[in-house]
């Protein structure tokens, strides 16, 4: 017995101290860290000076940015204006010759209260938080000394807005993590030399922002430029995996290069459900943790001109949530904070309803994985199973009086979770039939979906 307490230690031990080498064969070895998986919900905030003309079209369908308003400075700019027209003339018709930099003047986060943040994604129910630390522009939203005159300190709100959240996130005992672009469109020595780039600018810049605020998450993007050796991405994760000070703790996605995205990484990433890996998630799953991330409208920057009909509903982000992590998944919903640094109500409501939900049904969601005897999901699907120890999740998006469970045991019990009744069911030839209980406004658990428990459901 001993012996094997020994063994285990030392395998413990070495998946703890183990060096990995600079290289995707050596990088890929390294195990997830159980925690991104149990989270299953995360916080995305796109925030900078974009949200000072806050503005884009209603409309995603080119696949190149035109309804995210983050992408303002780019689409001014962009080769095929003969598409996106539009945004020049409402930038001249409404802040005529001044230039996108004169924007970080009105970008003053002057009514920022990150504990009022931090309160409001605890009761959303999120477990992490990630904010755009640097978006394709190169504004960062900490003293970065790489980005001298072109950050949150030396201009605009003349504060530590990625430090300032952070502490106010870690304090709600959540994960703190951070997005950042490793290009940028208009810097000149990115176009003119990627390699002095990488080198002078963005390997000094993610260190310092490991090293300073220690993330649980470093969410890269803007990759596709070039492959990841011209990124340095290999040489970088063994720092972050071998020496940094959250080399056990910390979670990559898998933008580190054109030529990476659902082959490394931490975790698989897909957007607006048109990441690059939808065939494989449509069959129930990545081969390795993975994560949808998504607006609560059709962009990840605040943008004003979406009216509510751009907006999910509350019963749709539930259900959505539900669907990702049914399949294995985490979801990570995006806010667009406005320019002074408000969440705007339509968001705050919105993830009040989704806090309301898990704080119900919360039990379904956490720590759980998906059950690999679920059948296939589809559009037409009602029901949606998420199983912990030999416990089997059962989640109606939409109420039925009866429904059925295939290919499992005999249950010591089943409840719907939240409802005080009891719930009628019979069991033949391994095939549950669960029948709904009477209830009413007054009894009926939650809105937008149900879970029943099944227990000792599993082997």
């Amino acid at each position: 017995m001993k012996k094997v307490l020994v063994l285990l230690f030392c395998l413990f031990s070495f998946q703890i101290h183990a060096q990995f080498k600079a290289d995707w064969a050596s990088l890929d070895q390294r195990q997830t860290p159980a925690w991104f998986e149990d989270a299953k919900f995360g916080i995305f905030v796109h925030w900078g000076i974009y949200s000072v003309p806050a503005w884009a079209t209603n409309s995603n369908a080119d696949g190149f940015g035109s309804g995210y308003a983050e992408w303002y400075w780019q689409r001014l700019h962009a080769p095929n204006l003969k598409i996106h027209p539009e945004f020049v003339a409402f930038h001249e018709k409404n802040y005529g010759k001044i230039s996108y930099q004169d924007f970080a003047r009105d970008f003053k986060a002057e009514l920022f209260r990150p504990d009022d943040w931090a309160d409001i994604f605890e009761k959303a129910g999120a477990k992490y938080v990630v904010l755009t630390s640097k978006h394709h522009e190169g504004f960062t939203m900490w003293p970065s000394q790489e980005s001298w005159n072109w950050n949150a300190v030396d201009v605009g709100p003349h504060r530590d807005l990625a430090g300032d959240l952070m502490k106010s996130v870690k304090a709600k005992n959540l994960r703190m993590g951070y997005y950042y672009s490793l290009y940028e469109w208009f810097n000149p020595v990115y176009k003119n030399d990627v390699h002095k780039y990488v080198n002078e600018r963005m390997i000094p810049q993610m260190k310092d922002l490991v090293t300073k605020y220690q993330p649980d998450v470093l969410w890269t993007d803007g990759e596709w430029d070039h492959p990841a050796k011209t990124w340095k991405s290999e040489e970088f994760l063994a720092w972050l995996f071998n020496d940094s000070p959250v080399k056990n703790s910390i979670v990559v996605n898998d933008r580190w290069g054109n030529d990476t995205k659902g082959a490394h990484g931490s975790f698989s990433t897909s957007e607006y459900g048109h990441g690059g890996n939808d065939n494989k998630k449509l069959t129930n799953g990545f081969q390795k943790p993975w994560e949808e991330c998504r607006g609560i409208g059709e962009s990840f920057g605040y943008n004003r001109n979406e009216n509510l009909a751009n907006y999910q509903t509350g019963e749709q982000l539930v259900h959505e949530l539900i669907n990702i992590v049914a399949r294995g998944g985490n979801f990570l919903l995006n806010i667009g904070p406005t320019a002074d640094g408000r969440i705007p109500v339509i968001m705050q409501q919105r993830l009040q309803e989704i806090g309301t939900w898990l704080k119900v049904n919360g039990d379904a969601i956490y720590r759980t994985r998906k059950w690999d005897a679920a059948p296939l999901y589809d559009k037409d699907s009602k029901v949606f199973f998420t199983q912990k120890d030999k416990k089997l999740f059962a989640i109606n998006s939409k109420w039925q009086k009866t429904f059925t469970v295939d290919n499992i045991e005999k249950p010591s019990a089943v409840k719907l979770v939240g409802f005080k009744g009891d719930v009628r069911f019979s069991y033949k030839n391994r095939t549950l039939t669960i029948i709904a209980p009477q209830v009413d406004p007054e009894t009926i658990p939650c809105q937008f979906a149900w879970t029943y428990e099944l227990t000792d459901a599993l082997k």
